[in-house]
């Protein structure tokens, strides 16, 4: 039985799941919309909404916090640039901290808004977007 267990497992293992949702949040600050299926939006959403609230406290600790969300172990990651003009790692979470965490100041929760889409071509599941209010 499954009573009290929360989110979902989505057919990965627990590294390959927080690898997929540590991806998607760093895509999801970088750009402030991402499209994927309809349940790995829904546990995006869990994960963005505890970052956003990090950076909403903006000090030290939770930006170190909110760095081992984004980066993994690898706390002292090294920012490199790269060609395809993407933000680094570094780049996002002092995105998140100077400009997402301010703009969410004076709003209770509810950061992130996520839309249905149509249903993918190839095996019919349902997609969706996520981006942040």
């Amino acid at each position: 039985m499954r009573h009290r267990k929360q989110g979902r497992k989505l057919g990965r293992t627990t590294s390959h799941r927080k690898a997929l949702f540590r991806n998607q949040a760093t895509a999801l600050f970088e750009h402030e919309q991402i499209r994927t299926t309809l349940p790995k939006c829904k546990e995006l959403r869990r994960v963005a909404e505890k970052l956003i609230t990090l950076a909403k406290k903006g000090d030290l600790h939770a930006r170190r916090q909110a760095a081992k969300m984004l980066y993994g172990r690898n706390l002292h990651y090294t920012p490199r640039r790269g060609d395809s003009g993407a933000l680094d790692k570094h780049a996002v979470l002092q995105k998140l901290f100077d400009e997402i965490g301010p703009r969410y100041q004076d709003r209770n929760g509810g950061y992130t808004r996520i839309i249905r889409g149509e249903l993918r071509k190839g095996d019919g599941a349902q997609m969706a977007y996520i981006q942040l209010v």
